[in-house]
């Protein structure tokens, strides 16, 4: 049995919400180095207080797709009760970080303002998968890309809005700017209200009519116990190992605190797998421990070297997301001042750049990767996305007038809508249909790792190679993104040539 076919209205509906959703991304990627700055804070350490992010994202995501997959709550349905909390939640947090009265008040809000966002994101991209048949799921994405897209521009934007209709862009020490302030009320605002559209617009299929649409290809067995059951504690041991090991390189090289959360992270996964293997055993056939640590164990091999590709991609967009700002500022704005004008003006047009590149993004999901995929299919498509972004990285060391970086996030925007669309089609027709929402938390999982490793390394990386010069942080993503692009390689090898 097919799934209807959506028209555009319904792929409007269907990915509205994820307009709000960026909104606030977008306010919180080109806004909390300025805040923490704003605060006091020193731009070495702001790489640790960015570590919420990633490790939110990290631990919510596979857990909200594992849930999401096997949730149905009547009117609400399956995906869109996550929909609704995180935006709500979401929203408590864009109201209240302008009013931090400290770097931790901050820090706490941006935890919190992360989780929520991704407790309404992961479900989005599993949404698309549930209520569009194969043959539409590049476009499915591309719409939702172009809203990703739209968004991130009103909320980079809404600062330099702010202050050409004369609110104060500039604030006295240890406070934030008034534009600042003004942007998340508003996009706490524009964000719930975005998301209740979808909620209220769409129907999700129930649970009867999904097993309808399933094919004899999208059997699965939930969850892998058999094959959970067979590993060995090796590696869960090699785990534990390798966390021990980067906490005492952190003692011993005097590393920043932060590196000691990686090895948390590392150890602490060797022994959640232990647990997992140890219940899996025992015949616990409903536990999400094991449930999720097989479903990360057994993943199709077409999302392993997917997931690879997504690492690098998102460990250079992490750098550029930290320190875009204090490197305008520095570099082409010549100050290293969070309270001077100059800084502020910096922070602005670093705001102004990124409405940029996401507005790129949103015209060339529509435009160019459509045209580009149908010539080169969607695995040589995405190749060329990542060198775009290397090119825009690199941009930086050559160019120092700031109106000429509008040249070096034209090529970042080009990027960036290949990261948000090309990898999710390229999955999303191989995924069975039982586990989307799980597996797409996994594969989120190599998201926000390297944003994770980038926000507990990179501070200590810059005290020990580069010490107030973050620009070297560009080279770094330019370099990763060209790893990207060589590992991309492999995927395009398992896919037909007009794939």
């Amino acid at each position: 049995m097919e799934k209807p076919r959506q028209g555009f209205a319904g792929l409007w509906n269907i990915s509205f919400g994820f307009f709000g959703i960026q909104i606030g991304f977008a306010l919180q990627n080109a806004n909390m180095s300025r805040i923490f700055q704003s605060l006091g804070e020193d731009i070495e350490k702001l790489p640790g207080l960015w570590v919420a992010a990633p490790l939110t994202g990290l631990l919510v995501q596979p857990v909200i797709g594992h849930l999401s997959d096997r949730t149905w709550l009547g009117r609400l349905g399956r995906r869109r009760p996550y929909f609704l909390a995180g935006a709500i939640l979401a929203a408590i947090a864009l109201f209240a970080m302008p009013e931090s009265p400290s770097i931790w008040f901050a820090a706490v809000m941006l935890w919190l303002l992360d989780a929520s966002l991704n407790i309404s994101m992961e479900p989005f991209r599993a949404f698309v998968g549930d209520m569009l048949r194969k043959d539409q799921h590049s476009a499915g994405y591309a719409v939702q890309t172009a809203f990703i897209g739209a968004g991130a521009v009103v909320g980079s934007l809404f600062p330099s809005v702010m202050e050409a209709f004369g609110v104060a862009n500039v604030a006295p020490p240890g406070q934030i700017p008034e534009t600042v302030r003004y942007a998340f009320w508003f996009g706490g605002a524009a964000l719930l209200l975005s998301v209740l559209w979808t909620v209220v617009s769409t129907d999700e299929y129930d649970p009867a009519r999904m097993a309808a649409f399933e094919t004899a290809g999208d059997a699965v067995e939930l969850p892998p116990m058999r094959a959970l059951a067979s590993h060995s504690y090796a590696a869960s041991f090699g785990w534990i190992a390798a966390g021990v090991v980067v906490a005492l390189v952190q003692i011993r090289l005097g590393l920043l605190r932060e590196v000691l959360l990686l090895g948390a992270l590392l150890a602490g996964y060797g022994l959640a797998s232990m647990l997992a293997i140890a219940l899996a055993r025992r015949g616990s056939s409903t536990n999400m421990l094991s449930s999720i640590v097989g479903d990360f164990s057994g993943m199709p091999a077409l999302m392993k070297r997917l997931a690879i590709v997504q690492f690098f991609s998102w460990s250079a967009l992490f750098v550029m997301w930290i320190n875009t700002t204090p490197i305008v500022a520095q570099y082409h704005y010549g100050t290293r001042d969070a309270a001077s004008a100059a800084y502020q003006e910096a922070a602005n047009w670093v705001g102004e750049l990124f409405a940029i590149y996401n507005g790129v993004a949103a015209i060339a999901a529509l435009t160019l990767l459509p045209w580009l995929a149908r010539r080169l299919g969607q695995a040589r498509t995405h190749m060329t996305g990542l060198a775009c972004g290397a090119a825009g990285y690199a941009s930086f060391f050559v160019l120092r007038d700031p109106m000429h970086l509008i040249v070096s996030e034209i090529f970042i925007g080009i990027f960036w809508a290949s990261v948000l669309a090309m990898p999710y089609a390229i999955l999303a027709s191989s995924l069975p249909q039982a586990k989307l929402g799980v597996y797409m938390g996994l594969f989120n999982v190599f998201v926000v790792i390297p944003q994770l490793l980038v926000a507990t390394v990179m501070g200590s990386v810059m005290q020990a190679f580069f010490p107030g010069e973050p620009i070297y942080t560009m080279a770094f993503a330019a370099v990763t993104l060209m790893v990207a692009m060589i590992a991309m390689t492999s995927v395009a090898a398992m896919l037909p040539r007009r794939d």
